[in-house]
Formats: C-alpha cells, sequence, structure tokens
C-alpha cells in the first residue's frame, strides 16, 4: 500500500549567524522539542515565502541572506497530521532574537530560544532533523 501523502506543509529557515570563526545556529524550543524556525504554509503562499514570514513573527528576525540560492530540504511526513517541514538555508548579521506574542495563543510560541554551536545544535535537535543539520553545516562548512 503506498504511504499517504502528507496533509499538512510547513516551511523554516536554518538560521546561520558567523561568530568567532564558526557559525551559530538559531533554535526554537516549543515544551520539550528544539527545532528551526518553521511553520505553516498559507494559501497562496509560496514555501519560501511562508519560511521568511514565519522566520519574522517567531525570532524578529527579518534581514536573512539566502547566499546559497533557495536550495532546500525536507523532513516527513511525521506526527499525526502527516506533516512534511521544508528547510532553506540562510545566514544574519541580527544576533537579537524576540518571542513575540502570538495573538492566536496569546503567548510566545515557543518556550525558549538560543544561538547554539553545530556541536550543541546536534545535541537538541531531534532524530529527523539531523539531516537538514548535516545539509546545512556541510552547505556552511564548504563555502565557509
Amino acid at each position: 500500500m503506498a504511504e499517504p501523502r502528507a496533509k499538512t506543509v510547513s516551511a523554516g529557515v536554518v538560521v546561520a549567524r558567523p561568530e568567532g570563526g564558526t557559525w551559530q545556529l538559531l533554535l526554537l524550543r516549543s515544551w520539550q522539542n528544539w527545532d528551526f524556525p518553521k511553520g505553516m504554509v498559507e494559501t497562496g503562499e509560496t514555501p519560501l515565502g511562508a519560511a521568511v514570514r514565519e522566520t519574522a513573527e517567531e525570532t524578529g528576525l527579518t534581514t536573512l541572506d539566502f547566499r546559497w540560492g533557495h536550495d532546500f530540504r525536507e523532513v516527513g511526513p511525521y506526527g499525526n497530521r502527516r506533516k512534511i517541514a521544508r528547510y532553506y538555508l540562510a545566514t544574519t548579521d541580527e544576533s537579537h532574537v524576540v518571542l513575540p506574542v502570538s495573538p492566536e495563543l496569546g503567548r510566545p510560541e515557543h518556550d525558549e530560544w538560543r544561538w547554539a554551536s553545530p556541536e550543541r545544535a546536534a545535541q537538541l535537535l531531534p532524530p529527523r532533523l539531523q539531516p537538514v543539520l548535516a545539509w546545512a553545516l556541510d552547505v556552511l562548512g564548504a563555502t565557509g
């Protein structure tokens, strides 16, 4: 029997910031789960547009440089909603992150944020995001 098609699609950005000769990656925590900024693709929106919008909404970061183009990696389907998540890679010079209050929730969507070294990101991210992390680090390492 064929794998059921994913019902929902989200898109996000692996945000990297240079610091001290290495890269720091932005991670967000909701409950016990660490992830990159991401959210649902809305009707009529491109996945890249959703990724940029969600990153701004969830973190306040608005200056993203997609210097490697618009390549992406996807994970999923996962969860009971059979979600697929697409991630792009961008850099930023911004370091200040905010977790604004979501009008729908009445609180921030995430409980915590941090800029993490590649090693720390590998420890915090769940197994389903390890291939995305490996891809991002390969791209970042190949171009410095």
